[in-house]
């Protein structure tokens, strides 16, 4: 199975970029469309209504098939054996992608509180959680790419 894999690593590599591209993009414009929505939306039943389907379908559509996607390719990178596990890099990776995956988390539970009409957060606190991404994706690209620990 491993040969198999490593005939198809250029393109299982390939794959997995676009989607972390994708996930990547959506988690950065959701908690964007928090702002506005808390900031814009509220008490605006037309504005309510579209920031909710906005973010519905970012988050269905794009961001969640994205995610998985990226695992897909990521696990099955995992399988050619080109992952050398006693360094510390794809440890730093991995928590950094679980880290991702929980900030998704956060994303799809806030987006339910917002359509609930649940206003309990500021523009600003949004604009913080947006910098998470960021931060995130700093660390699995300079694990990956650097490689430093």
């Amino acid at each position: 199975m491993t040969d198999f894999l490593m005939t198809l690593y250029p393109w299982l590599l390939t794959g997995h970029i676009l989607s972390f591209v994708a996930w990547m993009a959506a988690l950065f414009y959701l908690p964007r469309l928090f702002v506005y929505h808390v900031e814009k939306g509220r008490g605006d039943a037309g504005k309510e209504a579209l920031f909710q389907v906005m973010e519905r379908r970012l988050l269905k559509a794009i961001m969640t098939p994205a995610m998985i996607a990226t695992f897909v390719f990521g696990l099955l990178l995992i399988g050619t054996g080109v992952v050398d596990w006693s360094s510390v890099w794809p440890w730093t990776k991995a928590a950094a992608v679980l880290a991702m995956a929980g900030f998704h988390g956060w994303c799809a539970k806030t987006r339910k509180a917002l359509a609930a009409g649940q206003f309990e957060r500021s523009g600003r606190h949004y604009r913080m959680m947006n910098e998470v991404p960021t931060l995130l994706l700093i660390v699995i690209v300079i694990s990956v790419i650097v490689r430093p620990f």
